[in-house]
């Protein structure tokens, strides 16, 4: 299990949320039925906001999926309006790396800066008590790496991304194995969580039979559960006992707070101590930042 530094609440105080630049009304999608901001609008909605907490001087790391990304964009912006300055980027995947560097953000790595003042990322899902799926999109591993070594991590989602518990989407929960008899690999995972309903698959690249290759050149297997696979840092420690696991996605105690985009407003839950803050703002309340 990944050990994190200690991390220090977000402030709340200030009780705004930048709009999207041009967010236009759009259809409502099936996830948004109550309101004329698609999918899309919200994961840039909670993104914004989360670019609120990085400051002039900040190491940032800097996460990958289609939440990140307006993250990515939106500190790209503040620094060519000169509104931050001097921050030091540590993308997450090969694909934030050159996001990051078309948009002219200064990178690193960890091994020049191996604290991390603040990681802003999304999640596939995210349980009740912060805990998160990720590597959905095959960058957990790099993800779990920088986000473990940052002092606050941000999580990005949109309301979709909301579960009773890990698992309980119904979608994959993904395990990075290196190809050596992956197969095996494969087999024992779902072994570890028969009372759970589990099954699993080898990830490969869409319209193709092909294995998908993580930037650390290894496989993915990706197990979907039934039920609710009990004790998380148990489930955590049983797949390291495993030989030829190299990570999982499952981001347990990590994030320090977590943004939430729904079609009524921002809620933002944050980590004070042993108990959970949570702060909400509708967007009725908010026009004047429109």
């Amino acid at each position: 299990m990944a050990v994190a530094y200690p991390h220090f609440p977000v402030s709340e105080t200030q009780a705004t949320v930048e709009p999207p630049e041009k967010m236009v009304p759009s259809a409502a999608s099936p996830s948004c039925p109550h309101a004329a901001l698609t999918q899309d609008d919200l994961k840039r909605i909670s993104a914004y906001k989360a670019v609120e907490h990085v400051r002039s001087g900040m190491v940032v790391g800097l996460g990958t999926g289609s939440t990140a990304k307006h993250a990515v964009a939106r500190i790209a912006q503040l620094l060519k309006e000169g509104k931050l300055k001097d921050i030091i980027g540590i993308p997450t995947s090969t694909q934030t790396h050159q996001q990051a560097v078309s948009l002219g953000i200064p990178l690193s790595d960890l091994d020049s800066h191996p604290i991390v003042d603040l990681s802003i990322d999304g999640a596939d899902e995210v349980d009740p008590n912060l805990n998160l799926v990720k590597g959905r999109g095959g960058s957990l591993l790099r993800e779990k790496m920088v986000e473990s070594a940052s002092k606050k991590f941000i999580v990005i989602v949109d309301e979709s991304k909301l579960v009773n518990y890990i698992g309980g989407s119904g979608l994959n929960m993904p395990v990075e194995v290196i190809p050596f008899c992956w197969n095996h690999s494969l087999t024992r995972l779902v072994a570890l969580f028969a009372d759970a309903g589990c099954v699993g698959e080898l990830r490969t690249i869409p319209n193709s039979s092909k294995p998908y290759v993580t930037d650390n050149g290894n496989y993915i297997i990706d197990l979907y559960f039934e039920r609710d696979m009990g004790d998380l840092d148990k489930a955590s420690d049983a797949i390291f006992r495993l030989p030829g696991t190299v990570d999982h996605g499952m981001f347990i105690g990590l994030a320090s707070s977590v943004i939430v985009a729904g079609v009524d407003g921002v809620t933002v839950k944050t980590k004070v101590g042993a108990e959970l803050e949570v702060v909400s703002f509708r967007y009725n309340d908010l026009r004047n930042s429109f």
